[in-house]
């Protein structure tokens, strides 16, 4: 058999390990990448223009200042809306609104579902404008998206820590059986129930932490934190952070990934905060930082 010398050994195994450094963050490069690719596109978060509350009733749709709802855009007429006590809600156009959905014309009063149990929301399309509601525990909201919007033009990145490969964690998994249920608080202090399959424990700099995640349709874990960044170098309310499901009792926690939520980008936006168990009492140097192109 042929002995490799030691030192051969040696050099092998660093010219690996500095390839596989290299690829790890050419990896987080491109996810970078893709990001900030997707919030440039006409549907991205950057695209949101008008927010607000529907009240019980109707209400008077329209870019003319004298509506009950004052939309940034579109005709100064577009229709009215009725939310009910059951929470439907209801829309009927204005004559010329030229509201359309599916491409369809408006001609006639017709539902707008929201998205309440995953569902997709009515998109009500008015010319390069377009509006829905959506629920948010007991409160049923608006939205108003312009792919033409000022802080779409505006958007050329966001700054970042550098990319250290140390902050991509092998954690411990530990399941619940059955499954949590928690309730996470938004920024506007609404709830939303959310089901948490167990816990992530890991260490760093010999503390031991814990982050609990949500679960996603998908499979995957979804977790909303803070840390001894947050409200100076990072955003204030949490981060996020998405990781897959577990796999022989471990999770891979790669923090280089953890990013801003769509409030940080953009005041129409609704997101929950970090619950009090994902509050890290640690500085998380890695991941996106503040973005400063939108005024909250």
């Amino acid at each position: 058999m042929r002995v490799i010398p030691v030192l051969l050994i040696t050099l092998l195994a660093s010219g690996n390990g500095a390839r596989a450094a290299d690829d790890y963050i050419q990896s987080i490069e491109q996810w970078r990448a893709n990001r900030v690719e997707s919030l440039q596109k006409p549907d991205g978060w950057f695209s949101y223009a008008g927010s607000g509350i529907v009240n019980p009733g109707t209400s008077t749709l329209g870019s003319a200042s004298g509506n009950t709802i004052v939309l940034p855009g579109g005709p100064a007429k577009l229709g009215t809306l009725d939310l009910d006590k059951t929470g439907a809600v209801t829309f009927h156009p204005a004559a010329g609104s030229d509201a359309r959905i599916d491409g369809k014309p408006v001609e006639a009063k017709v539902t707008l579902h929201d998205n309440a149990d995953g569902a997709t929301p009515t998109r009500l399309d008015i010319g390069r404008y377009w509006f829905y509601v959506v629920r948010m525990g007991d409160v049923v909201g608006w939205r108003f998206r312009d792919p033409d919007s000022a802080a779409r033009k505006a958007f050329s990145g966001i700054d970042t820590f550098a990319i250290d490969p140390s902050w991509r964690i092998e954690a411990d998994w530990q399941a619940y059986d059955p499954a949590h249920e928690i309730e996470l608080l938004t920024i506007i202090n609404t709830l939303e129930k959310a089901a948490v399959p167990g816990k992530a424990v890991f260490e760093r700099d010999g503390a031991r932490y814990e982050l609990q995640p949500v679960l996603e349709d998908d499979g995957r874990l979804f977790f909303i934190f803070t840390d001894r960044t947050s409200g100076k170098e990072t955003y204030p309310a949490a981060r996020f952070l998405y990781a897959d499901a577990a796999k022989d009792g471990k999770v891979v926690l790669d923090f280089n990934k953890a990013f801003n939520p769509p409030c940080s980008l953009s005041p129409h936006v609704v997101c929950p905060t970090a619950p009090p168990e994902n509050r890290l009492r640690l500085r998380v140097t890695a991941g996106e930082k503040i973005y400063r192109g939108v005024a909250h």
